[in-house]
């Protein structure tokens, strides 16, 4: 949704061409890969991060528009509220020391960020949902001052007809009710791209939806909202609740949601942009001039505006995206699982994991998706979204006697993915020691058993041991959160609890 889109209203005119357009955009897209007019392979991937504002106090603080003036860099943009960000890192492509280069630009980004953010009294935040989040804090009157986000707002609201009912039942349970889509600004993720071709597409989705589950797993940072403890991960369930086009008794007929996992392996791209054609209507139809069947007889390259907009309103885990560089099309897997933080090492491990797990399954003679049932890889997500690194997953038998079984995810982890994502990483031609530094923070993950969500669990009830009232050990754990966030070292190196909550209440 980076589009820039001016708000008004929509009349019944204006959704019928805008269907219609996006049904020629649809025949454009399918005579593109009839033609193999996509780009060659160049194993280019992407990252994007969303952020947080956070004042000393570890409240949110509601002013990114100030922020981004002082940042002034095309690097960073709004979010959704006016206590989001977004640092968005040039695409790399995939080999050598990626990873550090990686590493270096962000750290570099994020602590100019910092500086500037200081600057009124704020900081840079990288955490799945800010612990301190109160529902007063996500209200409509904190959108972001844009006009696309206050557009996409009115037309959800519209759709759905009625308040938003959130209702998340984890070690708590939250229930609660909202006039916007503003709650869904909680949810700050890593977005991880990956440029591939029309054939490999299908391979690369497929593997990227098996693993959703271990990447959840390993990188689970998001256990608070609204001052309950819920799931280990809270972004998903809160995602698809505040973003919830669906009254109940669409959702009683079986009304797919646009936040969704999908409901099974595909076979090309094109079926994933058709679906979310044929599922879901639209939200803003807002037309461009551009024919794109006359572009491509004139052997252009349509930029598809219209089946762009609409597929950045269909919020799929691993979503396709259509783009274009120096004039060529391409195609991208946009995966959307993690949760941002808890450190840059973190994020980079995070990525250097699925980057080569994926590239691995992509390539497997047997590939997992052909014996294990779709079902059961969302039911999976579901369930490392609810227990984090103690959840126990199914996941197809090695060797002869085939079938699925339960194992604990960090033993599937060690045993399996990781030696997968070590085997892709070398067929990337990542240096050795890019990929055991990265793949060793994953696997000190696994044989602690410790991730951000762990950290801020155990941190948040030693504060309530020490005395600190329930608010308070919340901005406790926020501000020890964010200090050693800065600091840089891996979660799983952190020590447990806030050294200043004995004496504060």
């Amino acid at each position: 949704m980076g589009e820039k889109v001016v708000a008004g209203g929509f009349d019944l005119s204006d959704r019928q061409q805008y269907r219609d357009k996006l049904r020629r955009c649809l025949t454009g897209l399918e005579r593109l890969l009839a033609q193999e007019r996509f780009e060659r392979p160049r194993n280019l991937m992407g990252l994007e991060i969303e952020l947080n504002l956070a004042g000393s106090d570890g409240l949110p603080k509601m002013l990114n528009g100030q922020v981004l003036e002082r940042i002034a860099s095309r690097d960073f943009q709004t979010e959704l509220a006016m206590f989001n960000l977004e640092v968005n890192i040039a695409p790399h492509g995939l080999g050598d020391r990626v990873f550090d280069r990686l590493a270096e630009e962000l750290r570099t980004s994020l602590a100019y960020a910092h500086r500037k953010a200081g600057e009124v009294d704020a900081g840079i935040v990288m955490i799945g949902i800010l612990p301190t989040l109160d529902r007063d804090d996500l209200v409509s009157s904190n959108l972001s001052d844009v006009d696309r986000y206050t557009l996409l707002n009115d037309q959800i609201v519209a759709a759905r007809g009625e308040d938003f009912a959130l209702d998340i039942e984890g070690v708590e349970r939250l229930s609660c009710s909202s006039k916007s889509i503003v709650p869904e600004a909680a949810c700050t993720s890593v977005q991880l791209h990956l440029q591939v071709t029309p054939d490999r597409f299908p391979a690369v989705w497929n593997a990227a939806q098996a693993v959703t589950a271990a990447q959840i797993a390993v990188g689970a940072n998001s256990p608070f909202l609204f001052g309950r403890e819920l799931w280990r991960e809270s972004r998903p369930p809160l995602f698809q609740q505040a973003t919830d086009t669906r009254p109940p008794e669409l959702q009683a007929q079986g009304v797919r949601p646009r936040t969704w996992f999908g409901e099974r392996w595909i076979d090309s791209a094109y079926e994933l942009f058709e679906e979310n054609l044929r599922f879901f209507p639209a939200l803003l139809p807002i037309c461009d001039a551009e024919d794109p069947l006359e572009v491509i007889d004139a052997g252009g390259t349509p930029s598809l505006a219209e089946l762009v907009l609409h597929n950045g309103t269909v919020y799929r885990w691993n979503r396709p995206v259509y783009g274009i560089a120096d004039g060529v099309p391409h195609l991208r897997v946009e995966n959307r699982v993690l949760p941002a933080g808890p450190t840059v090492t973190d994020v980079i491990a995070n990525a250097a994991f699925y980057y080569g797990v994926v590239r691995a399954l992509a390539e497997d003679s047997r590939p997992v998706w052909s014996r294990l049932p779709f079902e059961t890889a969302e039911a999976n997500f579901d369930e490392a979204c609810r227990h984090g690194i103690d959840a126990k997953l199914r996941w197809p038998r090695r060797g002869r006697l085939g079938g699925v079984a339960e194992v604990d995810a960090v033993s599937l982890v060690r045993e399996e993915l990781l030696p997968l994502a070590e085997a892709g990483l070398d067929a990337w031609g990542i240096e050795p020691a890019d990929r055991d530094f990265y793949l060793g923070v994953i696997e000190e993950r696994c044989r602690r058993r410790a991730n951000g969500a762990t950290w801020q669990v155990e941190t948040f009830h030693r504060a309530l041991e020490s005395g600190l009232s329930r608010d308070a050990a919340l901005a406790a754990t926020t501000r020890r959160y964010a200090e050693l966030m800065h600091a840089g070292e891996p979660v799983h190196t952190w020590p447990v609890g806030v050294p200043e909550a004995v004496g504060m209440r």
